[in-house]
């Protein structure tokens, strides 16, 4: 059984793409189209990861890292930013804001799945049997 993977994602197309490619791999996806919808989401669903874009209309991605990392309940949920910033210090300006993880736009369709997984505990990566 796959993962349960949050994507917080306004461009419909990016979504679509992530969304499709995770559940072809057998996670199951909960989507949030903003950054308010998105912590709801989160708060409500406790995901086992969280995949997040960091321009989000209302609440941004730096926001939703805010508040998530003061959630007990999801202290240990690994949160990874999936964005199109890639200028110099993006990556350290994300990972201090509380981000786990920093994957770039556009995704590459053939390692997105592998590049996700590698961010889940190892029992929770697609393929594993945990009850061997």
């Amino acid at each position: 059984m796959g993962s349960r993977i949050l994507v917080i994602e306004d461009n419909p197309t990016n979504l679509e793409l992530m969304t499709y490619l995770l559940n072809a791999f057998g996670h199951v996806t909960i989507v949030a189209h903003d950054g308010e919808a998105g912590v709801e989401a989160a708060l409500r669903e406790l995901p086992d990861l969280i995949l997040c874009d960091l321009a989000l209309p209302g609440l941004d991605g730096f926001g939703v890292a805010r508040r998530l990392k003061r959630e007990p309940a999801l202290a240990g949920v690994p949160l990874i930013a999936v964005t199109a910033s890639a200028m110099v210090g993006d990556r350290d300006k994300v990972i201090a804001t509380g981000f786990d993880g920093y994957m770039s736009k556009p995704i590459t369709p053939e390692t997105f799945v592998s590049e996700v997984e590698a961010f889940l505990p190892p029992q929770m990566g697609h393929g594993d049997d945990p009850g061997r």
